[in-house]
């Protein structure tokens, strides 16, 4: 199944929803339609049931050279009219939680979220996939966490996910610097898990770990990710609490009984999320 949009294009193949930016003669940048559209979509694989993993990757030579500030214009007034006013501002800070909201909704779906990063990944392209639960890249992958270089805050989730994926010190340098870095140093600090030589074998491992994902229980892997959003920032004992209540939420199910029945008669389990 493919669904397109204006910015984006989905494809569902079995258990993995695809969702590529789908712009890449303007380099995939984030114009309105990137903002609204993924809500929608990361909605239908939220209540897909078929739909165990997404993977978020972008068309042409790069993920996502960022927000097109031009195209985005309309949308911030008060960027194209240099209109410095109370009003004005008041505006412009209301304007901004719809965009956080657009790379929220990635982080809550329930589904796990593999993000592909190739060619350019500048600004916009962080703030999403710091929204994701895992990141992969091809080796040409050029990565930047951009805002201060063009006289910006990035404002829409990268400050507050980054430093928890690589820790303050190497997040602090990304932000203040603006600097690219290549895949290999990504890797090393840990923003990504794995480095492939190439877009083609980078999206075939994205589609292999998410098939891996989708073999599990969707009860139990989609418990998991709720408990790890929910403990960060937490104490260790409230996320205990927090993990026996939920635990019990699943205990027993229809997919325990199929582990112990698979394990008996010496298959693979299939399970049903039930």
């Amino acid at each position: 199944m493919t669904g397109s949009y204006n910015f984006y294009k989905v494809e569902k193949r079995e258990t993995v929803a695809w969702v590529f930016l789908n712009r890449p003669e303007k380099k995939n940048a984030m114009g309105p339609d990137a903002w609204t559209e993924i809500i929608p979509i990361f909605e239908d694989i939220q209540n897909d049931d078929d739909i165990r993993v997404a993977v978020i990757a972008g068309e042409g030579k790069d993920f996502c050279a960022g927000i097109d500030l031009i195209g985005m214009a309309p949308v911030v007034p008060a960027l194209k009219d240099w209109d410095l006013s109370a009003g004005a501002k008041k505006e412009l800070y209301r304007a901004i939680f719809p965009l956080q909201d657009a790379m929220t909704c990635v982080e809550k779906c329930s589904k796990p979220v593999i993000c592909a990063f190739h060619g350019y990944c500048i600004g916009a392209a962080l703030d999403l996939g710091s929204a994701c639960d895992i990141r992969l890249a091809s080796q040409d992958a050029q990565i930047s966490l951009r805002e201060a270089a063009v006289s910006f805050i990035a404002d829409v989730g990268s400050l507050q996910r980054v430093p928890l994926i690589v820790g303050q010190g190497i997040a602090r340098e990304l932000a203040f610097t603006a600097k690219y870095i290549d895949a290999k140093r990504a890797r090393e600090i840990n923003l990504v898990n794995e480095v492939y030589p190439d877009k083609e074998s980078l999206l075939k491992a994205a589609h292999e770990m998410a098939l891996e994902i989708a073999d599990n229980s969707p009860l139990a892997v989609q418990g998991a990710k709720e408990v790890l959003n929910y403990c960060r920032g937490k104490s260790i004992a409230d996320g205990l609490e927090y993990v026996a209540a939920r635990s019990a939420m699943i205990l027993p199910s229809e997919d325990i009984a199929e582990t112990m029945k698979a394990f008996m008669e010496r298959r693979k389990p299939h399970y049903t999320g039930k």
